[in-house]
């Protein structure tokens, strides 16, 4: 057998199955039995920059609707915000010092990508990686068709059908 455990895509976490619509057709059970965090806000870490934490306040309060935000994704949405913040400041560097800022000549006479705009493309790399995880990038949001409530999973609160055992004792 080729391969070992770790061949192949990531396995989809079951929230994410659920966000989707379920369309591998997993058993609900195996779906709800998955081991899962605790639902809860983190709080922001004290060394991030004003522009981080903005974006901090920003993306939880959408997490949150999304039902994916734990306490445990603190230092990987911390990582994706502090990478906000210094595309941010790259950017605005970029603007201030204008085009001269985006080719640099080394001492020996090549020319090379500009410190700011390396910083800016790092910085928008690392913000891409996490925002996936977190499925804030247009292609994971894509995938993401929503949720039900958790009150109405199967529709039965609309119209005439019932929900729970009282559809079967009418």
């Amino acid at each position: 057998m080729t391969g070992n455990a770790n061949s192949g895509r990531k396995a989809l976490p079951g929230v994410i199955h659920l966000l989707q619509g379920n369309r591998s057709k997993k058993a609900a059970g195996e779906l709800a039995n998955e081991r899962r965090p605790p639902a809860a806000i983190p709080t922001p870490p004290g060394h991030m920059t004003a522009t981080a934490l903005a974006e901090w306040q920003r993306v939880v309060p959408l997490l949150e609707a999304m039902g994916i935000i734990a306490e445990i994704y603190r230092a990987p949405l911390a990582v994706y915000c502090q990478a906000w913040g210094r595309y941010v400041h790259a950017e605005r560097k970029l603007a201030e010092i204008g085009d001269s800022a985006l080719v640099s000549t080394t001492p020996s006479g090549y020319q090379q990508i500009g410190v700011w705009l390396q910083v800016s493309n790092r910085a928008a790399e690392q913000m891409k990686s996490f925002a996936a995880e977190f499925g804030m990038t247009p292609s994971a949001i894509s995938r993401v068709t929503g949720a039900a409530a958790q009150g109405d999973l199967f529709g039965y609160g609309q119209g005439t059908q019932q929900g729970g055992a009282a559809r079967f004792f009418t």
